[in-house]
């Protein structure tokens, strides 16, 4: 066999694996959607669930993803930009580096109910706080400091050592370089990274249901008081969320529509996710341009 025919053949074999791939993903987001998009109305995405009675939506659940998801990244955005602009611009290869590389490392590949079972001793039972917006917060922040780490260091990296020679020439110290020059150079790829942990976190569940609770009580939005538990902005409610309300429905089995609420809520959750990747890629692409172009 000359070379040309295996390149052939591996080339082959190769789009055959990437088509099967890509046909099998495609049929299950479809599958989801047709499931469940007809289920899908205003009504559905406002009014509150209800247990034991049909007609009743996912108004609360996703509020509190949205809020979780939001309370997470105040908490964990500015630890992982910090973290990243250490290891890219002032880590010098010695074992406290290599310690905290691996330590992302393990922590990357920790198993999201491990992170659950770690936020339930430490943030529920040692600290107090009990399942609330705060314990869940604080568990997905392990979670997502990894992957937003490593994504910051890899984008700050990514900026050529021109631009830091040119601060530098300017007079600039080298904190101001940095700030001024590399951070908004390489504001693109943090920003889609930061999306895409965005739809990671918005989409968990295993870490959320030993941490945020499996209740969505009522809401009073007309009490703005953090620490309020029937506050929408109360950090110390249970707040379970969208991901959580799927699982929930399909183990206990008391919701008599509970099929139809199931394939809808997770139609939300697939399209939701999707925006989170197609707008990380879109935001990416026109910030590019326009840093090129200026």
């Amino acid at each position: 066999m000359n070379a040309k025919r295996a390149d052939k053949i591996a080339t082959g074999v190769l789009y055959t694996v990437a088509g099967l791939i890509v046909l099998i993903l495609a049929s299950l987001l479809l599958y989801i959607l047709v499931r469940g998009l007809p289920h899908i109305s205003w009504e559905f995405l406002t009014q509150p669930s209800k247990g034991y009675e049909t007609g009743g939506g996912i108004g609360i659940q996703l509020f509190n993803s949205f809020y979780l998801l939001f309370v997470t990244m105040v908490i964990s955005f500015p630890i992982s930009l910090g973290a990243g602009i250490y290891l890219a611009e002032y880590a010098k290869k010695n074992w406290i580096t290599d310690l905290i590389r691996t330590a992302i490392e393990i922590l990357s590949s920790l198993p999201s109910v491990v992170v659950g079972l770690f936020g339930f001793l430490v943030f529920v039972i040692q600290f107090g706080y009990g399942f609330s917006i705060l314990s869940g917060a604080l568990a997905l922040t392990f979670f997502n400091l990894p992957l937003l780490t490593r994504n910051v260091e890899e984008s700050l990296k990514a900026v050529h050592f021109t631009q830091r020679e040119a601060g530098l020439a300017l007079g600039l110290s080298r904190w101001e370089t940095v700030l001024r020059v590399i951070v908004p150079e390489a504001t693109p790829g943090i920003l889609t990274g930061v999306i895409l942990s965005s739809g990671r976190i918005f989409g968990e569940a295993a870490a959320l249901i030993y941490t945020a609770g499996q209740s969505a009580p009522a809401l009073d939005f007309t009490n703005w008081n953090p620490f309020s538990v029937s506050s929408p902005i109360g950090l110390f409610r249970q707040a379970e969320t969208l991901a959580v309300h799927i699982w929930k429905i399909n183990t206990e089995g008391t919701m008599p529509d509970g099929s139809a609420v199931s394939a809808g809520a997770s139609a939300v959750l697939i399209i939701a996710v999707l925006v989170f990747n197609f707008s990380a890629r879109a935001i990416g692409k026109r910030l590019h341009k326009k840093l090129t172009s200026a």
